[in-house]
């Protein structure tokens, strides 16, 4: 059944408010887990970043089965599932005071966000029309940055009492979601009827797809920096975990600012993939000048240009992959798409936390930042290689049509 635009406008709706709530509660404290296990609880920054890197490897290795999921049964339980999950593993991480309880903890919140983060992007993909899904995407992150400002500054309030009082707001906002499901209409992200594998199958099968998410990678490699690398030197530069708000309320402030004008310019002179190459060469740059940050001033500025890459990086990258996504399985790509976040984060999550440790052990501070310059740069060059392919595609296609 075709809906109706008012409708569509109402999901759209919901499904901003469940990004902010997502957002806000994530960034809640999700930032802080690196500074109070490593910090204040004498963990080992490769054992926090590990158990980071597990969680971000559990979500989105089977954000794939949510995807495919959402193909064949609709997108409405399996989110309201999600976030009720993840509210439990938040509400753990609480009275997590064992590297095991600090894994589990992880665990359940993966295994929520697997459930909710493809559907909802599907369902976004499939409620905005075509002309307006970078728009909608921008708005989106201007939603997200919202989220990513407040929740840090709440959390670093919550702080003052205990790590408790963090863990148990966040899971609030994720129970607040539940809410918001209702609202969503009956969005189907998928033609027809389906068999479970179908939307995998064509996925996996899309050869300039599965490319374009290996090169993803190194976006996300990049991007999980900002919840574990930058928190640890922002502590480190100051002496204070109010430095972490700091840090995430330049990055969420200038998104809420900047994002959608930004984007409202630049997508009608750039092709949405050449932004993505942009977006991620500037995010290289702003991580590679932390190397020579050796005070709280200079890692704003480097923060500043890392965000300006962001800006122009993340919607953009979901753009792409509905343009580049078969519209007959929306979820089933949204979830292919998500294993860039599973293996390109998990490893820069991981990276990061062995990097630290041995950056410290040799005394080369700006080995990690350099590390991570190096790994954007290659996606970079990676991603504009692959659309030099893309044009070259469309000019043959276009020859052969005149011909005909």
């Amino acid at each position: 059944m075709e809906l109706s635009s008012s409708a569509r406008r109402r999901g759209l709706v919901a499904l901003l408010a469940m990004n902010f709530l997502m957002y806000a509660g994530f960034f809640m404290v999700i930032p802080l887990v690196s500074v109070v296990y490593v910090e204040q609880l004498g963990f080992a920054a490769a054992t926090v970043g590990l158990a980071l890197g597990l969680r971000q490897l559990f979500q989105q290795g089977f954000t794939l089965v949510g995807g495919m999921l959402a193909d064949v049964i609709g997108v409405r339980a399996l989110i309201g599932a999600g976030v009720l999950i993840r509210a439990v593993g938040f509400v753990s991480l609480a009275y997590a005071g064992t590297p095991a309880l600090l894994f589990l903890s992880m665990a359940l919140s993966a295994l929520g966000g697997a459930l909710f983060e493809a559907p909802s992007r599907a369902a976004m993909a499939a409620l905005a029309d075509v002309e307006s899904r970078a728009r909608v995407f921008a708005l989106n992150g201007v939603v997200g940055g919202l989220g990513m400002t407040l929740g840090p500054l709440v959390g670093a309030l919550l702080l003052r009492l205990n790590f408790q009082a963090v863990a148990l707001g966040a899971a609030a906002c994720f129970l607040a979601v539940v809410g918001t499901v209702l609202l969503l209409p009956a969005v189907r992200v998928a033609s027809g009827q389906q068999s479970m594998g179908y939307g995998l199958r064509l996925a996996f099968g899309d050869r300039t797809f599965v490319t374009f998410t290996a090169l993803l990678m190194g976006f996300w490699f990049m991007w999980v920096q900002l919840t574990l690398s930058l928190p640890l030197v922002a502590e480190r530069l100051t002496g204070s975990s109010d430095a972490v708000g700091v840090i995430y309320a330049l990055n969420a402030g200038l998104t809420v600012v900047f994002q959608y004008p930004v984007m409202r310019v630049v997508e009608r002179r750039l092709r949405p993939l050449t932004l993505l190459i942009l977006g991620v060469a500037v995010m290289a740059l702003g991580l590679g000048l932390v190397a020579a940050a050796d005070s709280m001033a200079m890692l704003v500025v480097c923060v500043i240009i890392f965000t300006l890459g962001t800006l122009l990086a993340t919607p953009t990258q979901q753009t792409v992959t509905a343009a580049l996504a078969d519209e007959r399985a929306l979820g089933s790509y949204f979830g292919v798409s998500s294993l860039a976040l599973a293996l390109g984060g998990s490893l820069g999550n991981v990276a990061g936390g062995l990097l630290t440790d041995a950056a410290r052990v040799v005394g080369r501070p700006a080995l990690p930042w350099l590390t991570f310059a190096l790994v954007g740069l290659a996606s970079a060059i990676g991603m504009a290689m692959l659309a030099e392919r893309l044009a070259r595609r469309r000019a043959t296609a276009h020859l052969v049509n005149e011909s005909a």
